[in-house]
């Protein structure tokens, strides 16, 4: 029979499931993996800070991307690697809502920024003209800001929701913690908090996808409406970078939140799933827009020459 919890214990996360062999190897693999993912961010980050000509409105929001990712992968990662060498998969109850709402504030931010961003290029492409009026640096700050106040609001109303429920179970059912696995520490009745969560995947996920998809879809006419095929192709390569990323994160979140809701899932492929959400964003957005955006490929390419070749001091 499952009995109250003070919210002052210690929480567990399901078991990785190493032997003792694969401990260090595993370790080895996500610190790497974590550094890989940190450094090709900031690279990013650092070239965009420093290279003048990329101070556009693209380019500021690309930057608050690659911030919010790194900030979800220090949430996962260091964690993990360290509950790796030391066997111990115990966290604090406020440790593990800390990381829920880092998590979950990181990758809403993902979609938002993602929907500013197809904004952005649909103004450049489709009103060319009226771009800089658009998309001014006042614009500019009231659309970042307003993807972050909305952002914030829906998930510290998504965390506060849980805070009202007392603990009858220790167990987190996934590798880090979550809005899903937390409900389901719970015996009380969460039907509030389920159909609030609803709302905001629906809200979130529907909104940036019909922004994005009527975006490119007027992205696309008047790109087979241009006479000229360089900068036909050139709109097309940007455009076509930013919807494959965007369409990465849409699916992969869509499909780990469902899969918390479906009571056939396999856990191990429903782990595997939310895991998923926090490795792959992170990893390939620095890469994918590094290489596909020729102005900002050509900077980060700059930047890496001058720091290769600077005499050391």
């Amino acid at each position: 029979m499952s009995t109250n919890v003070s919210s002052a214990a210690l929480l567990t996360l399901e078991s990785l499931g190493l032997s003792h062999a694969n401990i260090y190897p595993a370790f080895l693999f996500g610190t790497l993996m974590y550094l890989l993912i940190m450094c090709c961010n900031v690279l990013v980050l650092l070239t965009i800070a420093v290279s003048s000509k990329l101070h556009k409105p693209m380019f500021i929001l690309l930057l608050n991307l690659l911030i919010a990712d790194m900030v979800e992968a220090t949430a996962f990662f260091p964690h993990l690697v360290f509950s790796i060498v030391t066997q111990n998969r115990l966290i604090s109850h406020p440790a593990c809502v800390s990381q829920a709402f880092v998590i979950h504030v990181s990758g809403t931010g993902n979609l938002l920024i993602l929907s500013a961003m197809s904004y952005d290029r649909y103004i450049a492409i489709c009103c060319p003209l009226r771009y800089n009026t658009v998309m001014s640096p006042c614009n500019l700050i009231r659309i970042i800001l307003s993807v972050w106040l909305v952002d914030f609001s829906l998930i510290v109303t998504l965390i506060s929701l849980f805070a009202q429920f007392k603990l009858c179970r220790l167990n987190i059912v996934d590798l880090y913690c979550n809005n899903p696995s937390l409900m389901k520490l719970t015996c009380e009745d969460t039907r509030v908090n389920s159909h609030y969560g609803l709302f905001t995947m629906i809200f979130i996920q529907g909104t940036s996808l019909i922004l994005t998809l009527y975006t490119y879809a007027q992205i696309l006419c008047t790109c087979l409406m241009n006479k000229q095929p360089v900068a036909r192709l050139k709109a097309i390569q940007t455009c076509g970078t930013h919807l494959l990323v965007f369409l990465i994160l849409q699916i992969n979140i869509m499909v780990a939140l469902i899969a918390h809701r479906l009571e056939s899932m396999s856990p191990s492929m429903r782990r595997a799933l939310s895991v998923s959400v926090l490795v792959f964003p992170p990893f390939l957005d620095p890469i994918i827009y590094g290489l596909k955006i020729t102005e900002l490929r050509q900077s980060v390419i700059r930047v890496l020459k001058r720091t290769v070749c600077s005499p050391m001091v």
